[in-house]
């Protein structure tokens, strides 16, 4: 199933593509958004009801709101390809490079990623994400993808002056809207090795990050296992796995993301999330 957020006529929902339409799963179940369903694992009724049903709305008649709008926890890693480590003239770390966004750093498929009127230094950095859902503490990495829900795409812009402000990465991470997650959540029965997948990054048309996710150095499965011994895992969890060589800020001359211009993360089997750029609001 392809599950996603989205409003319609103002009102918050969730649903299931059908075809070129969206099933309202928020007026036909019980809970009040995907987190929710994910929580009571309702996956199985969502799949009942789309098995049966009719779309309600035609997939472009709604507003996409990041896949899970509410998430207890974005957990992002850092230097996660061998490329991207090189470019940055770091070194591989031995364990995974840990931090943080908020949710309201994010945006749904074909909303405006905002370029913040403090900084000119505006990156891309495609990823994939894996929405938790299944509970777990201490998950050992031979059971860890019995955990996880499904796979989503993830453009992780980042604000790159303001990321050098310090060590920590999380200023330059979590400007207002600055990243984008979408189109929607595809469940493991459709995806059930993570490691298998391509993603590719275009900025106005242009390939400007290719790769595969075997390259990954922590897999998805060791990524579970080290993030749930800190804490608890939750069923609408977000895990960034980090963003493969070519990013702006890393060539000659930097290639930052501009108001007017469209940025793409398109990975196999998943889709493509599509974003333009507007300036932040004088």
């Amino acid at each position: 199933m392809k599950l996603l957020s989205f409003l319609i006529e103002g009102r918050p929902s969730y649903g299931a593509v059908k075809g070129e339409g969206v099933l309202d799963l928020g007026r036909r179940l019980p809970w009040r958004s995907l987190r929710e369903l994910l929580e009571a694992d309702g996956l199985n009724q969502a799949a009942a009801q789309l098995a049966s049903g009719r779309p309600d709305y035609a997939l472009n008649a709604v507003s996409y709101a990041p896949v899970i709008p509410d998430p207890g926890k974005i957990i992002c890693v850092g230097l996660n390809y061998r490329d991207h480590v090189a470019e940055t003239g770091r070194t591989v770390t031995e364990k995974p490079a840990l931090f943080a966004r908020f949710a309201c750093s994010q945006v749904g498929h074909l909303q405006p990623l905002v370029k913040p009127k403090v900084s000119d230094d505006f990156d891309y950095e495609g990823e994939l994400a894996v929405v938790i859902g299944k509970p777990g503490r201490h998950i050992p990495a031979n059971r860890a993808l019995a955990h996880v829900a499904g796979y989503a795409c993830y453009n992780e812009g980042s604000i790159r002056d303001w990321q050098r402000h310090t060590s920590q990465f999380l200023a330059g991470k979590s400007f207002a809207e600055s990243g984008s997650f979408g189109p929607w959540l595809v469940t493991t029965d459709e995806i059930p090795d993570p490691s298998k997948l391509t993603l590719q990054t275009r900025l106005n048309g242009a390939v400007v990050q290719n790769t595969t996710t075997d390259l990954l150095i922590t897999p998805v499965p060791e990524l579970i296992a080290y993030i749930s011994t800190i804490c608890p895992l939750a069923p609408g969890d977000v895990i960034v796995t980090g963003t493969p060589g070519g990013v702006g800020a890393k060539r000659t001359p930097p290639l930052w993301m501009r108001p007017g211009d469209t940025v793409e993360v398109e990975i196999s089997g998943v889709g493509i999330l599509r974003n333009s750029v507007v300036a932040e609001a004088a």
